[in-house]
């Protein structure tokens, strides 16, 4: 029986998605699992997999169409079933045009796929996936070379690697289509084109600065114990420990004794986080992503490392997915390497705050009638303020300092 596949919530606070990529064309039969299409979020693309097996009596969107979770995508019926489209397949903004379908009275209509979608690989469109794009952009692998394996023609991540393994020695590099110009290289008068991940990002901190009421909290920590600390963990361990990783500790500290810090105002109440995940900014080739360090109160600061090393590789490979990005209830964003002393950075939506660190340097400080010269790094804290007040914030924000300057809490 003919049953409609409708745009599946990916993420806790996905409300919509927009059809990056169809993977199949009316006629196609896909198995539960098989990915039919790509579905960009506010946080991410992802594949979309079948919910189950079937033909594709269908395609209901277009390409580059927005639409609400729930909204139908497709039709799956029986090989040789005739299906009437009713009202659903009006959704998007053009008419959609139908076909006959198999043998029965001509009102058993299904819609005609667009140009685009009619076919799995129509002319000049290619069936790939962002990442394999990205590969094969990296390993200079000509697409149009490449015979895909995947379902309904799709190239894969494999075939690209095997394409560039294929490629003659001495072969001269396949012409590649004109691209924007990257903002490390832009020149004045240059025009740079605005990815997704860019546009994604945009939207959200508007919304931010829109929605969310802010304050800032501002305090200087002593690192100088901390700072030989690490130096001393780093001459032995097998993973070499980042002042990132101790900040999120400190953070999961202070938010084991202030939990509010961790709440979203959910109509008139605050819904307080299941779990300690902090988000660790993370800059990539594309823009910023800020994917979790999960269950951080439960976990050492090796541990951590381990993690956010982990996580880093991920982002920076185009590999993180929707688990890695949802449910955090507070970033930490580090700006010290650049020189920055210390900056004011925009919460995340569905946040209460965002921790921004600053560069370690060395400072003069007075100490009973002496000069000292110690390291010190400042801290900002962007709190939301219908979730939070001011003593709350300032609480945290003090025991995260007094946590790191205990540099023993973390060696023992």
């Amino acid at each position: 029986m003919a049953k409609e596949v409708n745009l599946p919530k990916l993420g806790q606070t996905m409300e919509e998605g927009t059809v990056v990529n169809c993977l199949v064309k009316v006629g196609d039969e896909v198995k539960k699992g098989d990915v039919i299409f790509e579905i960009e979020t506010d946080k991410a693309t992802l594949e979309m997999e079948s919910p189950g097996n079937g033909f594709v009596k269908a395609i209901l969107v277009e390409v580059n169409q927005t639409l609400p979770v729930g909204a139908p995508l497709m039709i799956l019926g029986e090989k040789d079933e005739q299906v009437t489209v009713g009202a659903t397949a009006a959704v998007g903004p053009a008419p959609v045009a139908c076909v006959p379908v198999g043998q029965g009275s001509p009102t058993q209509m299904v819609p005609a796929p667009t140009a685009e979608l009619q076919s799995s690989k129509p002319a000049g469109k290619i069936m790939i996936s962002p990442r394999a794009r990205k590969m094969a952009e990296d390993l200079g692998v000509d697409l149009a070379t490449v015979k895909g394996t995947g379902p309904a023609g799709k190239i894969t991540e494999a075939d690209i690697k095997a394409a560039a393994e294929a490629k003659p020695a001495k072969a001269a590099p396949s012409a590649k289509p004109a691209a924007a110009t990257p903002v490390a290289e832009a020149k004045l008068g240059a025009t740079i084109q605005v990815n997704r991940l860019q546009r994604i990002t945009a939207e959200r901190m508007l919304k931010s600065k829109q929605e969310i009421p802010c304050f800032y909290l501002t305090i200087c920590v002593d690192m100088t114990d901390l700072v030989s600390a690490r130096a001393k963990m780093n001459e032995t361990g097998p993973v070499k420990v980042a002042f990132n990783d101790f900040i999120m500790k400190a953070v999961a500290t202070g938010l084991e004794k202030y939990p509010i810090m961790t709440g979203q105002l959910v109509g008139n109440a605050i819904k307080l986080a299941d779990a300690i995940h902090i988000g660790l900014a993370i800059s990539v080739p594309d823009g910023l992503v800020a994917p979790l360090v999960k269950d951080v109160n439960k976990k050492d600061v090796r541990q951590i490392a381990r993690d956010s090393q982990a996580l880093i590789e991920r982002a920076r490979a185009d590999k993180l997915d929707m688990s890695d990005l949802e449910g955090g209830c507070i970033t930490v964003t580090n700006l010290g390497s650049f020189g920055i002393e210390s900056f004011i950075p925009i919460v995340v939506p569905g946040q209460c705050s965002i921790l921004g660190i600053g560069k370690i340097k060395d400072t003069c400080v007075p100490d009973n009638g002496n000069i000292l010269v110690r390291k010190m790094m400042n801290m900002t804290l962007s709190v939301d303020h219908k979730v939070a007040n001011g003593a709350y914030a300032a609480q945290f924000l003090d025991l995260v300092k007094k946590t790191l300057e205990n540099a023993a809490a973390f060696t023992t």
